[in-house]
């Protein structure tokens, strides 16, 4: 139990503060207090609004791409998605001195003293946010190479916990070696991956052909491959798995060397002798024993994944590049970092189920995306997904918006199909995205400054309704069904009171919010129905800057 401090005398407590201050805590620290406020931090209310050209297909919307700031739109998302979120994947700026890292709307270079500080505090700020979206069996993977990744495990682990840390996973990201560097040539990088809990469990990734090539050899069983029938045991360790196995077809016994003993214990031994499970090679007379693994008495048709990623199965970043300049030709040129698709659809793999949701709040290129519906194409999957990405717009490059121009516009091509570079039509995968930006409002305007296709917007995404216009020639905004409907009332009016209650005598659980609930209350009086307060509802579910 916590002390009560009120108990202490003043010289009490600062006996006890010096103290607590002369023991040094483990722990990643930066200056907080010395670098420059992050501009992008602030406690104003934030609000979606809906850009029609700039989506893609028809209403109801399930997945969104947000333009602007990520700590606005997380902090957004908080209000309407906290804890349901089941995948978050974010590939940040790698803080490498080379205009990659914008801090308050000017890049961060290497010369500069609080180069690291500055990153961990706009990380911390966004990872903070972005750990109370996921679920209680989510996960998230945060790509990363040398110039941050220790300062981001650290990190990682403060803001997560150390015991949800899962894996740092290698990606070899070249395939060729540069000849030509000082010291020694970068061939891979990072992805750290992070459990919200101990309730994540990973999926079996696909077989591939090359394991299957592993079963060539038949008998009348079936066809099976071999494995060692020793373990890396000494005898001195394991004395019950040193014992003599006797070759059937030579009746000569046969020992493990003492460093390595039997895998399987006598009794273990003698069950695969009965089953016929070893092998002694093709004539039977083999001196080393092997065991057999029928492929038709595999528990599982998949291969646990491991943290080693090679380019052949993930690709690289010549590739992604390509990828890119495939989609959207000459308009990717100013990005410049993609990632591989395959890298992203490996994530998906290991990480989500076919009706999950997943979130990129740097979404860069829209890789994420493109993977997303790569993967519903091919299990015939419902995953959905939420971008964000800034427009990454400085003082030098004011019109600047990779938002719409790269991150919208490459999934949008994959959606309806595009040209490649060789005049060539690829089929579009389908779907549909809603573009919404971010707008702040001072606390104190809301009450003036709100509109009510902002209020439906965020009502329809608190309640997981896919997103659809605000109606103008309706009293009444009604989404759900039979059984749980959500009812936003703008204006009141005694024809508007009349269709409410005609809603509430339908059954089904009824959520009605309103400017005006007061008014609705006192017509409407039902066990079904509960009523919220607009827009104190949103302002309090907002929170604060935290």
């Amino acid at each position: 139990m916590a002390d009560n401090y009120d108990q202490y005398s003043k010289e009490e407590l600062l006996r006890l503060l010096r103290e607590r201050d002369r023991k040094p805590k483990f722990g990643l620290v930066w200056e907080r207090n010395e670098i420059e406020h992050d501009k992008s931090l602030n406690d104003d209310f934030v609000a979606l609004d809906f850009d029609p050209a700039l989506s893609c297909g028809d209403a109801a919307f399930e997945n969104l791409i947000i333009e602007g700031d990520n700590f606005d739109a997380l902090r957004y998302l908080r209000m309407t998605h906290a804890g349901r979120v089941n995948c978050i994947y974010i590939d940040p700026p790698y803080n490498t001195g080379n205009r990659d890292f914008i801090y308050n709307d000017r890049f961060v270079d290497k010369d500069d003293a609080y180069r690291h500080s500055k990153w961990l505090e706009f990380m911390y700020r966004r990872l903070t946010l972005a750990r109370d979206l996921l679920t209680k069996d989510g996960v998230i993977f945060v790509s990363i190479d040398d110039n941050e990744m220790l300062h981001l495990g650290m990190l990682m682990d403060q803001v997560f916990g150390e015991a949800n840390r899962v894996a740092t996973c290698i990606w070899q990201k070249r395939y060729t070696s540069a000849n030509d560097h000082k010291t020694i040539a970068p061939m891979h990088e990072y992805v750290l991956v992070y459990q919200a809990g101990d309730a994540w469990r990973r999926n079996l990734l696909p077989r591939g052909e090359e394991k299957d090539r592993q079963y060539r050899s038949t008998d009348e069983k079936g066809i099976f491959r071999t494995s060692d029938y020793t373990c890396n045991k000494s005898a001195d360790e394991r004395r019950n798995l040193y014992y003599p196995i006797i070759q059937p077809n030579t009746g000569e016994e046969i020992w493990p060397s003492k460093t390595r003993v039997w895998a399987y214990s006598k009794e273990e031994h003698l069950r695969h002798v009965a089953e016929s499970l070893i092998y002694w090679g093709k004539d039977g007379k083999g001196k080393v024993p092997a065991y057999k693994r029928y492929k038709h008495l595999l528990k599982n048709a998949g291969v646990v994944p491991n943290t080693w990623w090679t380019f052949e199965e993930v690709g690289h970043t010549d590739s992604a590049k390509k990828e890119l300049l495939e989609i959207l030709h000459e308009q990717s040129q100013p990005f410049t970092t993609p990632k591989p698709t395959e890298l992203i659809e490996r994530i998906l793999r290991i990480a989500t189920q076919p009706g999950d949701l997943i979130l990129d709040f740097f979404a860069g290129s829209g890789t994420t995306a493109h993977a997303v519906m790569k993967l519903n194409a091919e299990d015939g999957g419902k995953r959905r997904f939420i971008l964000v990405s800034s427009t990454e717009a400085t003082g030098d490059e004011p019109n600047k918006n990779l938002c719409r121009d790269v991150c919208a516009e490459r999934v949008r091509r994959v959606t309806h199909g595009y040209t490649n570079k060789k005049g060539e039509a690829v089929e579009g995968l389908g779907g549909s995205f809603a573009y919404l930006r971010t707008k702040r409002i001072p606390v104190s305007r809301v009450f003036n400054d709100m509109q009510h296709e902002q209020v439906w917007r965020a009502l329809q995404l608190i309640h997981g309704a896919p997103l659809t216009g605000y109606d103008q020639d309706v009293s009444v905004q009604l989404s759900g069904n039979a059984d749980d409907r959500l009812l936003y009332v703008p204006k009141l009016s005694e024809a508007i009171l009349i269709e409410v209650a005609r809603l509430a005598d339908m059954g089904g659980r009824m959520v009605v919010y309103s400017w005006q609930t007061g008014q609705i209350r006192q017509r409407v009086e039902a066990p079904n129905v509960a009523f919220e307060k607009i827009p104190e509802f949103l302002v309090s579910r907002f929170g604060g800057s935290k």
